[in-house]
């Protein structure tokens, strides 16, 4: 089985950049479409972005396009955030995805990692 862990949040100014990654151990994370998503205090979790493994097409929400980037290092088995302009409202718990689609369906999640922006 996969495990997902998200690396690399913290407290940063409005304005400021994180990158979060996302370490798999237990298969090979090129062979899976990965997506992040975020939950804020009080809400449910929702979409950030996704990387694809067919074409290796993106697609992000609107609320963070043009700010955020998702990206693969193979050689790590990692899979990147990276958040840029970052706003107050980017502030919650973001998740690490992984799914390998098929006759046989998995789907893994990391634990979460804090982002907090201040202002």
């Amino acid at each position: 089985q996969v495990q997902l862990v998200e690396s690399g949040g913290g407290l940063v100014q409005a304005g400021g950049s994180l990158r979060l990654s996302c370490v798999a151990s237990g298969g090979t994370l090129s062979r899976y479409d990965v997506a992040w998503f975020r939950q804020a205090p009080g809400s449910e979790r929702e979409f950030v972005g996704d990387l694809r493994v067919s074409g290796g097409t993106t697609a992000y929400a609107d609320s963070v396009k043009g700010r955020f980037t998702i990206s693969r290092d193979n050689a790590k088995n990692t899979v990147f955030l990276q958040m840029n302009s970052l706003k107050p409202e980017d502030t919650a718990v973001y998740y690490c995805r992984a799914i390998l689609g098929g006759t046989r369906f998995l789907d893994y999640w990391g634990q979460g990692t804090q982002v907090t922006v201040s202002s």
